[in-house]
């Protein structure tokens, strides 16, 4: 990766990546694209930033020929809850957009990194050490476009040779960006209000596993795939990763550790209940570990920490 694009970059991965990729390959390498959602100050003046809409393909192609770009990638995307009240918008920023994008990076000669997410399996799937190959049957429309959006990947590898790759994402949990409408906000959600009102209701029942991964190991597995030697490369799109596995009583034991009067109750969403259902309990990353060296750095215990004490110096 040398000059480099990333769509969504306003979005919560994305706003985090972009600043880290600015680090490592320098701010002027990194083109920073939003839509709807401005930036902060900070983030614009550290680098460079565009207006793009994935699903204009005269305007993703625009860019990336005006910066020269090699590398794609391509986080802009409607999440799992927002994508089930709105599935028509998430049909066509979720696929319209990422066929655009595939199509620019085809014409351009550009590699594309493009995340998948475990709502790409479905009730049918082994919930517990789900597979990387296995049955993907999802039954919400975030979960369909992110099978096919696997799937568009893989033909533009195997038909053009366009050097696609990608992760399934477990939850992702930032003290930097706040959640944006998926099913998992809730293990972002329960850190700020144990700070700021040592109380929290949750939407999703007790008993309800899904896996999660702390900001920094998600960045770091996008870095590193795409960082990765291609020969060694069995599959592409999209490669279990994960970190961490718990329910709400769980994670909401842990944060009494560190805040005791700390207390929870339930009002529980049956439209993200049913989602998280047909995810996995926890995913099978040997593939990710073995073709390209995954490994995460942050598990339960050590993100707890650095969530609480990072967040009690932000919400003072």
């Amino acid at each position: 990766m040398k000059k480099i694009l990333v769509t969504g970059s306003v979005g919560q991965i994305g706003s985090e990546l972009t600043m880290d990729l600015r680090r490592i390959y320098g701010s002027d390498n990194v083109v920073a694209g939003g839509n709807r959602t401005m930036p902060s100050d900070e983030f614009r003046d550290s680098g460079p930033f565009e207006i793009v809409d994935c699903t204009d393909i005269k305007g993703v192609a625009k860019i990336v020929k005006k910066y020269k770009i090699d590398t794609v990638l391509h986080l802009a995307a409607i999440l799992s809850a927002v994508a089930e009240a709105k599935p028509n918008v998430a049909w066509n920023v979720n696929i319209n957009g990422l066929y655009n994008v595939l199509e620019v990076a085809r014409e351009s000669k550009c590699a594309v990194f493009v995340p998948s997410s475990i709502g790409a399996f479905g009730p049918t799937t082994p919930l517990n050490d789900t597979p990387q190959d296995t049955i993907q049957r999802p039954n919400t429309m975030y979960g369909v476009t992110k099978v096919a959006g696997e799937l568009l990947c893989d033909y533009y590898y195997k038909r053009f040779g366009v050097d696609t790759r990608g992760v399934r994402y477990p939850g992702i949990i930032s003290n930097v960006t706040l959640p944006g409408g998926g099913t998992t906000d809730y293990a972002v959600e329960i850190y700020y209000e144990a700070i700021k009102n040592k109380k929290y209701t949750c939407y999703l029942g007790a008993g309800t596993f899904l896996d999660m991964m702390y900001m920094p190991d998600a960045i770091k597995a996008a870095i590193d795939l795409m960082e990765a030697d291609p020969g060694k490369l069995k599959h592409r799109n999209a490669f279990n990763v994960t970190a961490m596995s718990f329910d709400p009583e769980i994670i909401a034991a842990e944060i009494k550790k560190h805040i005791p009067q700390f207390t929870m109750d339930y009002k529980v969403d049956p439209v993200r209940q049913a989602i998280a259902e047909s995810w996995p309990n926890n995913m099978d990353d040997t593939a990710a570990r073995q073709e390209w060296g995954w490994k995460p750095e942050f598990k339960l215990p050590e993100m707890t920490k650095d969530m609480i004490d990072v967040l009690s110096k932000k919400l003072k």
